[in-house]
């Protein structure tokens, strides 16, 4: 496990990356990790994401408040104003060990046009990212946007959340800004396929079990995933079905 200070470092390297690619700009974007099973270091409120320092960083407890000694760096600080939604993804699952809220903005972008994240598009969405749900619209900053990401994260890595941005959870901070990374970059792939054609071709549904066996051989498995691509398999082959009947 990671030392504090190491994930200051590290923290505040993964926002100078998202700052840097793209998916957060001036303050926005929040990022946290945990120290203990009850303890979580989190980025401030009002600060841009790009340019934290190590010492401005905050320490709190699973029910929010404040647990560290304030220093003459971060006293007039106060944690991310999107704290209660990380804190929920650590109550939710042991495993989780950090956090990365993001604006990736063709993701963001994808979702205003009501694209449906829970498809079998990319072979590398299907093993990484399995399929991505989109919570409901939500207040940013609020303990309505806690709420709709609560059941959610139990059986998911990544969430979108309507018109505001993404959520990004794993073992380490560095898995959670690579699912982030992985998600951006292929929702670019959608997005110009959707320039070319509205009917984009799913991989083949006989194909799909092999990749969904290299999800869980990679352990990314999550509770749920093999009844979700069961589904969606069901729902392409009455798709052919249909077809080959009209």
């Amino acid at each position: 496990m990671q030392s504090e200070s190491e994930l200051r470092e590290l923290i505040c390297r993964v926002g100078r990356l998202m700052y840097r690619q793209g998916y957060v700009d001036g303050t926005g974007g929040n990022i946290s990790a945990r120290l203990a099973d009850d303890r979580v270091l989190l980025s401030p409120s009002g600060l841009a994401t790009g340019f934290l320092e190590p010492q401005q960083l905050i320490i709190v407890d699973l029910a929010g408040e404040r647990v560290d000694v304030p220093t003459a760096a971060n006293a007039a600080l106060r944690p991310t104003s999107e704290s209660a939604m990380h804190l929920e993804c650590y109550r939710q699952r042991d495993d989780v060990m950090a956090v990365a809220h993001a604006h990736p903005p063709t993701a963001i972008a994808l979702t205003l046009a009501g694209f449906d994240f829970q498809q079998c598009l990319i072979p590398e969405m299907v093993v990484l990212l399995g399929m991505v749900p989109t919570a409901p619209y939500s207040t940013p900053s609020s303990e309505e946007n806690r709420d709709a990401i609560a059941t959610l994260i139990r059986e998911h890595d990544v969430i979108m959340l309507s018109n505001h941005g993404s959520l990004t959870v794993a073992k380490s901070l560095w898995d959670a800004y690579l699912l982030l990374e992985s998600l951006e970059h292929n929702a670019g792939i959608i997005h110009r396929a959707l320039q070319l054609s509205s009917d984009l071709r799913a991989i083949p549904a006989d194909k799909i079990g092999k990749l969904v066996d290299y999800r869980e051989q990679f352990g990314l498995l999550r509770p749920g995933d093999r009844e979700r691509f069961d589904a969606f398999i069901s729902n392409v082959l009455c798709e052919i079905d249909l077809l080959e009947m009209g």
